[in-house]
């Protein structure tokens, strides 16, 4: 038997390889230039912006300055850029996409330096060093903190919680002799309010029914509803430091205490604020902003 080997052969040169006709063209850069892709990439930088504009969440060191400032330095602090008045709004960490919303209205429908005049109180620590550590001086806390990590469903307990702190945050700033505009973190300016605050008034509110009223309506406060009470929206409040307002901002805090939050009976803080303006008709100076 005889050993047949296969003869050793050499493999094809590269030239001669087959090549097929998109292999032999010549490689492109990548669409990366194209006003599409372009576009995609700023409304994302956009979006992350409006998300994140307070950076990543980072932990609180317990020696923390920020810990230590309080409610009458930055109110100091904030009506200093405003001739003694104060624009507030409160938030806790899940809301803070709403405060940047909030604040870049402000800035564009606001005067010159209405922002400086902003004073965020902070529910919880995180986001107390996470408003300072980009806006130093522009929040601060109020202890105790409550429980705010999460974001608290309307008719809640943590709502109610979150929310009854409110008269008590503005009666102290009445106190300590500031004017003080207060507004929900989810809603926005398309002007500036305050050159509709005419008049002497102790307190404004914003009315919440869906009519629009002109700008010479009746201040007096609007008839009650079914449930004996107006229908005022505690989520633009604007009150000076008198006796007054100091008046309606306690029995706002006693109504809060006699209709506490239950299962069956899911209160939060603005049915007490109407009480309250009902219990003090007469006592308190009052106007009402139109709602458009």
């Amino acid at each position: 038997m005889s050993l047949h080997q296969r003869p050793h052969q050499k493999p094809p040169a590269a030239d001669s390889l087959p090549v097929s006709p998109a292999a032999a063209a010549p490689s492109r850069p990548l669409p990366l230039l194209t006003l599409p892709y372009l576009f995609s990439l700023l409304a994302l930088l956009l979006l992350v912006a409006l998300l994140f504009p307070w950076g990543p969440a980072r932990p609180s060191s317990p020696a923390s300055t920020w810990r230590a400032y309080t409610l009458q330095e930055a109110a100091a602090f904030a009506a200093g850029s405003g001739n003694g008045t104060i624009v507030l709004s409160a938030v806790s960490g899940p809301y803070l996409p709403f405060l940047s919303n909030w604040l870049i209205s402000v800035r564009r429908a606001g005067r010159a330096g209405r922002a400086d005049q902003v004073l965020v109180v902070a529910e919880d620590y995180e986001t107390l060093e996470r408003i300072n550590a980009a806006w130093p001086g522009h929040a601060v806390l109020v202890p105790p903190a409550p429980d705010a990590q999460v974001a608290h469903k309307f008719g809640s307990q943590g709502f109610f919680n979150f929310t009854s702190r409110r008269p008590r945050h503005l009666l102290q700033i009445l106190e300590l002799g500031y004017s003080v505009m207060y507004n929900d973190a989810d809603m926005v300016w398309l002007a500036d309010p305050f050159p509709y605050l005419v008049g002497h008034h102790d307190v404004y509110f914003m009315d919440d029914m869906t009519p629009v009223k002109p700008l010479n309506h009746s201040h007096e406060l609007p008839p009650s509803g079914k449930k004996g009470r107006p229908y005022i929206c505690s989520c633009m409040i604007f009150l000076r430091p008198t006796e007054g307002a100091k008046l309606l901002l306690r029995k706002w805090i006693d109504e809060l205490k006699e209709q506490p939050w239950s299962k069956k009976k899911k209160s939060n803080d603005q049915p007490a604020f109407n009480w309250a303006l009902n219990k003090t008709a007469g006592q308190v100076c009052s106007a009402r902003f139109y709602c458009s």
